[in-house]
């Protein structure tokens, strides 16, 4: 087998995230291909090719995998990369990341445990699901007209105009829309990444499934000015389900392509937006963490209330805390939670929602999980990890850990992270007792995953 090599086969499995799994017969060789659906027939090129592990990309496919039950509801599928899965029906979406999900565990498990696998919960909504999203400025091809929306899959520059965007809300496409046209009008440049010049970034939209409450954040450079009043008064005039609360204007210069802010202009009303879980309301500002699946998240977080137990008379350590949803759902059966996070503005979100909310046993501290826990004299006697794609840094694991606590509920959002955790984790002490996948990210490739760890008794 050699680079550039051109094969066609059968896609047997994905593996998360997203690895198809082609058997070469003639190479006897298995190749990783990404982009695909179990059962379809590809043709594809190799790309990588080392110590017998092959990785090709895909070319086409030339047969459909009789998964694909159903035709695709939005018309940049499959070219766009924010979907995977949208011709698959959501009950084959589902078992095929349950069974991702139970690999991955399985694997990372010491030899002899067990622990039980509670399958995976579904999402409420398949569709129009997401609370945030942020699309990119560019063009769909080189020197054509600007595009606003997600990039094509495999790509880092080709952006695809995303006006029918299932994902979302038709409030956001609809705003989508009246933007592009407004900077398309003013014949404005995209930001391009290598050259470094340019105007237009991103567009954040965030929308309170439960309010409709959005918020419009405009990201640009500071390279030019343009007026940005009358785009303003477009956006206030659109007939929308929900309600704009605020127009942002984020200036970011930062080289590299990611949403952050210099300094942020206040356009119109708010800088922040609500929203409500499990009868608890949120203030949620740009760039603090929320789940971005409101009603998957009510899943979600009922799942950590079971799986945590009775927690009465018991302090709990929310860390990875974000807008504080955990700890404060956990606060009214808790004798205190104390959450930490390294986002100042979610930190002062999070204390601010607590005091909407009524909690006075919720304590927010803005830093690093690593450092921060040094400074607090309280001890957990359970403990919510909720840390970001990549998980825990290996030097604030082991502090974690230490506390020695009886029970620990970690979430996940990358199982891989999770498994990679687990052998440490499963070193201290501890055993994974039960796990449950959500699906938090329905027709794309994520997962979320929550486990329940529990000190092994010494007697064993």
């Amino acid at each position: 087998m050699k680079k550039k090599q051109v094969f066609e086969g059968i896609i047997e499995k994905v593996e998360f995230p997203n690895k198809g799994r082609v058997y070469v017969s003639e190479e006897d060789c298995y190749v990783t291909v990404k982009n695909g659906i179990p059962g379809q027939k590809v043709r594809f090129v190799i790309n990588k090719f080392k110590n017998r592990k092959a990785e090709g990309r895909l070319l086409e496919v030339i047969e459909p995998s009789p998964l694909e039950t159903r035709k695709p509801v939005c018309s940049l599928f499959p070219a766009c990369g924010g979907c995977m899965y949208q011709t698959m029906s959501y009950e084959a979406q589902l078992k095929m990341k349950a069974q991702q999900m139970k690999e991955i565990i399985d694997g990372a498990l010491f030899p002899g445990r067990e622990y039980e696998f509670e399958g995976i919960k579904a999402s409420p909504k398949e569709f129009a699901y997401r609370n945030k999203m942020e699309f990119s400025f560019g063009d769909e091809y080189k020197d054509g007209p600007l595009s606003l929306g997600l990039h094509k899959k495999g790509s880092t520059y080709d952006v695809l105009t995303a006006s029918d965007c299932k994902l979302v809300h038709s409030d956001m496409t609809e705003i989508l829309q009246c933007v592009l046209e407004y900077f398309t009008e003013l014949n404005a440049p995209y930001y391009k990444k290598m050259q470094h010049t340019g105007y237009l970034r991103h567009l954040l939209l965030r929308r309170g499934d439960a309010t409709g409450e959005i918020l419009v954040n405009l990201v640009t450079t500071t390279q030019e000015i343009y007026d940005l009043q009358p785009l303003v008064e477009r956006l206030l005039e659109l007939n929308l389900k929900g309600k704009i609360v605020g127009i942002l204007h984020i200036l970011n210069d930062s080289l590299s392509d990611v949403v952050q802010s210099d300094e942020t202009k206040v356009l119109y009303g708010q800088d922040y937006f609500y929203e409500k879980l499990l009868n608890l309301e949120f203030k949620i500002t740009p760039f603090s963490f929320f789940q971005p699946n409101s009603g998957g998240a009510e899943v979600l977080y009922s799942i950590v209330r079971e799986y945590i137990g009775d927690i009465r008379n018991m302090t709990v350590f929310d860390l990875f805390s974000g807008t504080g949803t955990i700890g404060q759902i956990l606060a009214p059966v808790a004798k205190q939670v104390i959450g930490v996070e390294i986002i100042e503005e979610a930190v002062e979100a999070a204390r601010e929602n607590a005091s909407r909310n009524g909690l006075t046993n919720c304590r927010f501290i803005a830093g690093d999980v690593f450092k921060v826990l040094d400074e607090i004299e309280e001890k957990p006697d359970v403990i919510v990890l909720d840390p970001p794609r990549d998980g825990i840094h290996p030097k604030a694991l082991p502090k974690i850990l230490d506390y020695g606590v009886e029970r620990i509920v970690y979430i996940s959002c990358k199982a891989t992270s999770l498994a990679r955790d687990l052998e440490m984790i499963q070193g201290r002490g501890y055993e994974v007792v039960k796990c449950v996948a959500v699906d938090q990210f329905c027709e794309t490739v994520h997962v979320e995953t929550v486990c329940l760890l529990s000190k092994v008794n010494p007697s064993k």
